[in-house]
């Protein structure tokens, strides 16, 4: 898969740093419409420390916030001001895990623009490892200005 965006390129857009970005790089873009990106899930990942000791598995919750970070990516990159927005997540629904995240696995996050208005939009998020669904939810996130969040 060719990079369109790389870990550098995606830190440019989100403020997520590591150990918390979840996205190592973005493979598709369709802007407005839909993203894919990829997350190399590897055993020195930190969270693995303590889920589970002996039997490695990736926290659904992370796995979501990897789909919410590749769909922050989605509603922030074309901005013309985005260093001055932060796109927030402010719901989840339908979350569903069908498969364990394991370290070796590569993690494919898509997400599908579901609505979209100027400062909400809601996705539909898919995470397959080898083509298999292993988590899907539907994320709404809105932009908030940074100024005024932390002023």
């Amino acid at each position: 898969m060719e990079t369109i965006l790389d870990t550098r390129q995606i830190q440019a857009i989100i403020p997520h740093r590591y150990p918390f970005l979840l996205v190592d790089r973005i493979v598709e873009f369709e802007a407005g419409k839909r993203i894919v990106g990829i997350k190399s899930v590897t055993s020195n990942e930190p969270f693995f420390q303590g889920h589970f000791p002996g039997m490695p598995i990736m926290p659904g919750v992370l796995i979501v916030e990897a789909m919410a970070q590749t769909a922050a990516v989605l509603a922030l990159r074309d901005l013309p001001d985005r260093e001055k927005q932060l796109s927030l997540f402010s719901t989840i629904d339908n979350a569903k895990f069908r498969r364990p995240v394991v370290p070796g696995d590569t993690l494919v996050l898509e997400l599908t623009v579901l609505k979209a208005r100027a400062r909400y939009c809601r996705m539909r998020g898919e995470a397959k490892v080898d083509g298999q669904l292993a988590a899907e939810c539907e994320i709404g996130s809105s932009l908030a200005d940074r100024e005024v969040l932390f002023k």
